[in-house]
C-alpha cells in the first residue's frame, strides 16, 4: 500500500493536519535524516523554525540493538536504570558505550548544522517530524531529549505510524499522523520514492529554512575532500577502483563485491553514497582483472579474494590520509565471505564487517577466528541465503547480528529494502569506526 510520493508530498500533506498550531511559538524539528524533508515542509507551512533533533541510542554492550538509554546534544544523558540492573551493565561500561556514542552524535551535528548553534525550547511548543515510525524507539528518545532541552509541549507528527505502535507509543503529549496501518513492514513500503536523504540535503534544508526567516547568511566555507580513481599493484595484476574520501572522515569502508558485481555497481554506488554522507570514506575497487572475471573459478576462490582485500587494506592503511581512520568491510554475496576471510588474517586491523546477502559461510574456518563486529543483512524473503546466514552466524566468536529486512528478496529491489540495509549499515560502521583505536587485531 503506497500512500505518498515521496516525502515532500508527505509533508505537504502533515502540515495541512498541523494548521491548527499557526500562530503558536512552535519549533520544528526533524529527525535526521528521513525525516528532515518532512520537517521542512511543515515548518515551511506554519512559518516557524526548523532545526535537527539528534539523538544516539546507547545499546547494551553485548546486544548493541538493545537499548539501554540514549544521548542528545548539549551532553544530554537518558539512562534506562532498569535495564542496566537488567542486564548488568556496569557504570564504566555505560560510560565506555557513551563516549563512543558521544563522537558519533558530535561528528553528525557538525556536520548537519555548521556554525550554528541548536534553537532554543525552553517553554515552547515542539514539534518532532519523521517520515514514519515504525518501532517507535527513536521517536521515543527524540521527545525525552525534547523534553531535557525545556520544551514544554511536545507533539510527535508523522506521515505513517504503525498501528501497534501508535497504541503503545509514550513520550508525547500528542501524536499527529495521516495513517496507522496495521501491515507495516518498513516506513519505506509507503512511498513511491524513498530514496536517501544525505547529510548534504539536511543542512542546505536546514540552511534555507533559516534563510527564510532571517536572511541570507554568507557563503558556506568550502570542503577539501578526495575524489578519484586509483590503481593498486597486487601480485602481478593491478586492481582499479575510486576513492572517496571526506574532508575529516571517520572511517572508511572498502568494498567487496560479489560475484557478477563491480564497483560501477548500481546498488554498491547507492550504499556507498548513503555511507559517504554519514561522514564514511568509500573505496570501491574490483578485486579480479576483466580477464580473471572470464573464469568463474576466480570468482569462488575465497581465499584468492581474501587475500587480495588484505593487500588492499594495507594499501589503504599506509596513506598519510588514512593512516589513522578505523577500516570496515562491506561485503555482497560471494564479497561478503572474502570480507570475512580477511578479516580473520593475522595483521589486518578490522573495525567492523557487514554482509549484505552475503555467503558468510564460504569464509568457513575463518569464521571463528574473525574479531571484527560483524552484521549480517539478510532480506527476509530470501530464505536459503537467510538460513546460510543463520548457519554461518554459530561460528563468530566476535560481536554479531543478523538483521532481516521483511519482505526483500537476494538483490533488495523492493521499495524501501536497500535503503533499510543502507542504513544499517551505516549505523553499525558509525558505532564501531569512530573509535579504531579500540578494534581487535585480527
Amino acid at each position: 500500500m503506497v500512500l505518498f510520493t515521496d516525502r515532500v508530498e508527505a509533508g505537504r500533506r502533515l502540515a495541512l493536519q498541523l494548521d491548527y498550531l499557526r500562530g503558536q511559538d512552535i519549533v520544528v524539528l526533524g529527525i535526521p535524516r528521513g525525516g528532515v524533508p518532512v520537517a521542512f515542509e511543515v515548518a515551511a507551512a506554519l512559518g516557524v523554525p526548523l532545526d535537527v533533533i539528534v539523538v544516539r541510542k546507547l545499546g547494551v554492550p553485548f546486544q548493541p540493538e538493545f537499548a539501554m538509554g540514549a544521548i542528545g546534544e548539549g551532553g544530554e544523558q537518558l539512562i534506562d536504570e532498569s535495564t542496566v540492573a537488567l542486564t548488568g551493565v556496569t557504570d564504566a561500561e555505560v560510560s565506555a558505550v557513551e563516549a563512543r556514542e558521544r563522537v558519533n552524535l558530535d561528528a553528525r551535528v557538525a556536520r548537519l548544522r555548521p556554525g550554528r548553534n541548536r534553537l532554543p525550547l525552553d517553554g515552547r511548543t515542539v514539534v518532532i517530524v519523521d517520515d514514519g515510525v515504525a518501532t517507535g524507539a527513536t521517536a521515543r528518545v527524540a521527545c525525552d531529549v525534547a523534553r531535557r532541552f525545556g520544551a514544554e509541549k511536545v507533539i510527535l507528527a508523522v506521515p505513517v505510524i504503525a498501528a501497534s505502535t501508535l497504541a503503545e507509543m509514550t513520550g508525547a503529549d500528542d501524536i499527529v499522523y495521516l495513517a496507522a496501518p496495521e501491515t507495516f513492514w518498513a516506513v519505506g513500503q509507503f512511498y513511491t520514492d524513498f530514496s536517501a536523504t544525505t547529510d548534504d540535503e539536511v543542512a542546505r534544508l536546514l540552511e534555507e529554512a533559516a534563510r527564510r526567516l532571517t536572511g541570507p547568511a554568507g557563503p558556506a566555507a568550502p570542503t577539501p575532500e578526495t575524489d578519484a580513481d586509483i590503481e593498486i599493484a597486487v601480485d602481478t595484476v593491478t586492481l582499479h577502483g575510486h576513492l572517496h574520501l571526506p574532508a575529516s572522515p571517520t572511517g572508511v569502508v572498502l568494498f567487496a563485491h560479489g560475484s557478477g558485481s563491480s564497483r560501477h555497481s548500481p546498488r554498491n554506488q547507492y550504499v556507498a553514497d548513503v555511507l559517504f554522507q554519514a561522514g564514511l570514506g568509500i573505496l570501491l575497487f574490483d578485486l579480479l582483472t576483466p580477464e580473471e572475471e572470464l573464469d568463474r573459478g576466480n570468482v569462488f576462490d575465497i581465499e584468492l579474494l581474501g587475500r587480495r582485500l588484505a593487500a588492499v587494506t594495507h594499501w589503504l592503511t599506509a596513506r598519510p590520509d588514512t593512516a589513522g581512520c578505523g577500516i570496515g568491510y562491506f561485503g555482497a554475496s560471494t564479497g561478503a565471505a572474502a570480507a570475512l576471510w580477511a578479516a580473520g588474517e593475522p595483521g589486518t586491523h578490522i573495525a567492523a564487517v557487514v554482509s549484505r546477502g552475503g555467503r558468510p559461510d564460504l569464509a568457513g574456518t575463518r569464521l571463528p577466528v574473525v574479531t571484527a563486529p560483524t552484521l549480517l543483512i539478510v532480506g527476509g524473503a530470501d530464505i536459503t541465503v537467510l538460513e546460510v546466514n543463520r548457519e554461518a552466524q554459530r561460528h563468530l566468536r566476535c560481536e554479531n547480528r543478523l538483521a532481516v529486512i521483511p519482505g526483500a528478496t537476494h538483490l533488495f529491489e523492493e521499495p524501501g529494502a536497500l535503503g533499510a540495509a543502507a542504513e544499517l549499515a551505516a549505523d553499525w560502521f558509525a558505532r564501531h569506526l569512530a573509535s579504531p583505536n579500540t578494534a581487535e587485531p585480527a
